[in-house]
C-alpha cells in the first residue's frame, strides 16, 4: 500500500505545471508560444533565461522529491521497487499532467527532461559516474551544437546504456536499469517532433528567442 501511495504522490508532484504557471504569471500561455512545450527551454525562449532557470530548478526538485518521498515511505524491502515506480511515475506526471489537463481542457504536459534529471540524481546517487558522466555529456553537446533537445536525447540514451551495463555487472539493481531504459524511451517519445526537426535542420538552437 505504501508503494501505491508513493506512486500517486510522485505522479501528482510531477503533474505540477511549473512552466504553465510561470507563463501565466507573465501573461502568456506557454502552450501557445514557441514549440508549445511545457518546459524550461520553451520558457527561456519566451521569457528569458531567468524564468527558464526557475522552471528548470522547480522541475528538477519535483523529480527528486517524488523519489525521496517514496523512499521515506518504503525504507524496507520495498525500497527498490518503490524507487523504480515513483521514478517513472513522476516523469509520467510531468509528461501527462492532470493539473495542466484540467486547466486547459486538453491532455497536456512537458517532455520530462528536468524532472527525469531530478529523479535520476536521487536514484543513482550512490553511483556518481552514472550522474556526472551523462551531465558532462549534456554540457558538451549543448556547447558544441546549441541543441538542447539533442543533448537531452543523447544523455538519456547513453545514461540508459550505462545503467544497463552496470546492472549486468551486478553494480546496480536491475530495477534501476529498467527505470533508466523507460526514462530514455519516454524522452525519445516525447521528443519525437524534435527528432524530426533535427533531421530536417529546423530545430531551434539554444539562445534563440521567440515572440510570445
Amino acid at each position: 500500500m505504501n508503494v501505491v501511495i508513493a506512486v500517486l504522490i510522485a505522479y501528482l508532484l510531477g503533474a505540477v505545471p511549473t512552466a504553465y504557471v510561470v507563463g501565466r504569471l507573465n501573461g502568456i500561455n506557454i502552450f501557445a508560444v514557441g514549440s508549445g512545450n511545457m518546459g524550461a527551454t520553451n520558457v527561456t525562449r519566451a521569457l528569458g533565461p531567468q524564468w527558464g532557470a526557475v522552471v528548470m530548478i522547480v522541475d528538477l526538485i519535483k523529480g527528486a522529491l517524488g523519489v525521496l518521498i517514496a523512499r521515506a515511505l518504503n525504507p524496507g524491502e520495498d525500497l527498490i521497487i518503490a524507487t523504480f515506480a515513483s521514478g517513472v511515475a513522476v516523469i509520467v506526471g510531468h509528461n501527462w499532467s492532470l493539473f495542466a489537463t484540467l486547466l486547459t481542457g486538453k491532455i497536456r504536459g512537458g517532455k520530462g527532461a528536468a524532472t527525469t534529471a531530478g529523479g535520476w540524481i536521487v536514484i543513482f546517487g550512490h553511483w556518481p559516474y552514472l550522474i556526472f558522466g551523462p551531465a558532462l555529456l549534456f554540457i558538451a553537446v549543448v556547447i558544441s551544437t546549441k541543441y538542447v533537445s539533442l543533448s537531452v536525447l543523447m544523455t538519456g540514451v547513453i545514461g540508459a546504456v550505462g545503467a544497463v551495463l552496470a546492472a549486468f555487472s551486478g553494480v546496480i539493481p536491475d530495477w534501476y536499469a529498467l527505470y533508466a531504459v523507460i526514462a530514455a524511451l519516454l524522452l525519445l517519445y516525447r521528443h519525437r517532433e524534435n527528432i524530426d526537426r533535427l533531421r530536417k535542420g529546423t530545430e531551434r538552437r539554444l539562445g534563440e528567442r521567440i515572440k510570445s
